[in-house]
């Protein structure tokens, strides 16, 4: 599964965990990106879409 979208091109963050006693390990935040259907000039192509574009209906989904 690719880790970022076609359509906003968020990718993966890295960062670090911070423990309470504040000892730092590194760690990344994923995208929640889906493999979907999509209408793209009129025909169906499939291509890698996060969560958050699906609900705000930037992309045309072939159902």
């Amino acid at each position: 599964m690719a880790n970022y979208c076609e359509i906003s091109g968020k990718k993966v963050l890295t960062g670090f965990k911070i423990s309470h006693s504040h000892r730092k390990s590194k760690r990344t935040w994923k995208p929640n990106v889906q493999r979907v259907r999509v209408l793209v000039n009129g025909k169906v192509k499939r291509m890698n879409v996060c969560t958050r574009a699906l609900r705000s209906n930037k992309v045309n989904r072939d159902i």
